[in-house]
């Protein structure tokens, strides 16, 4: 996967780095695993505004995606990647020998015409789902679940990847891209590999018009606003506006936001790392 560099034919164009697609092989989805999308532009049922810089952005329809890779030891071959335009990473469309068509996440390295497979006959392959308690310690796994057959659940964003560290009684042990080890029941599936699209971290807009056509409407500073709007705000000049904080004053940085009371607190090993000693 790569990026692209424009020619600066244009103010939009001269500091934007885009996606090259290379991997993608189609812009055509499979019609029959397509959904409508409906748009809420940041509106409650009230239609109040609950969630801010949210409005606008291109029309999509929503891909189904198979989260719980449930079709065990049934062959899939790979017809396609494509981009989605709902999430970061790219999806594979898979045809299984029984006529079945389904989309699942794309890992990183899954060309057309590769074959997959899940369940008990599965090979630690890249794009095969396996249960934790058949990975080979060290591997690298996305789509992971944390209850058996909800389906996967984290580490699904482009590039993503965790790492089988090792087993402990009924538990697998796991490391999380965030530096977060845990455990996780043997009996959850996850899919082998890295998720796809690694360069997305790359791309850079180069221009505002491209945030609205995602659908990111514009976003003030704090700092910027009175303080009647927020409580960074005011001051003469340019002030630095104090510890920040959201509009509700609620802390941005260093607060700790976790429910102490948390039932999954006895999974975790170690958290993840953070610039807070």
């Amino acid at each position: 996967m790569a990026v692209k560099k424009f020619k600066p034919i244009s103010p939009g164009t001269r500091f934007r780095v885009g996606n090259s697609y290379g991997e993608v092989t189609t812009n055509k989805p499979e019609k029959s695993l397509l959904e409508p999308v409906k748009k809420s532009g940041g509106r409650n049922a009230d239609g109040k505004m609950t969630m801010r810089h949210k409005g606008g952005g291109h029309k999509r329809r929503y891909r189904l995606i198979d989260w719980k890779r449930d079709k065990e030891n049934v062959t899939g071959t790979v017809v396609s990647i494509e981009y989605d335009p709902n999430r970061t990473a790219f999806i594979a469309l898979i045809h299984y020998t029984d006529g079945e068509k389904r989309y699942i996440l794309a890992p990183h390295g899954l060309k057309v015409d590769d074959t997959i497979l899940s369940g008990s006959q599965a090979l630690p392959n890249v794009g095969h789902t396996l249960s934790l308690q058949n990975i080979p310690l060290g591997s690298s796994i996305h789509n992971i679940e944390l209850h058996p057959g909800q389906g996967g659940v984290i580490v699904r964003s482009a590039g993503a990847s965790a790492t089988m560290m090792g087993r402990e009684d009924r538990y697998a042990v796991i490391k999380l891209p965030s530096g977060e080890v845990r455990r996780i029941l043997l009996t959850c599936k996850a899919t082998m590999g890295t998720v796809s699209n690694p360069d997305h971290a790359l791309t850079v807009f180069g221009k505002a018009g491209r945030k609205r056509w995602i659908g990111r409407r514009p976003r003030v500073r704090g700092v910027a606003m009175n303080p009647v709007d927020h409580p960074m705000g005011g001051g003469e000049g340019k002030s630095s506006g104090g510890h920040p904080v959201s509009r509700t004053g609620i802390m941005a940085k260093g607060q700790k936001t976790r429910n102490r009371h948390a039932k999954s607190s006895n999974l975790i090993i170690s958290r993840r790392k953070t610039k807070n000693k």
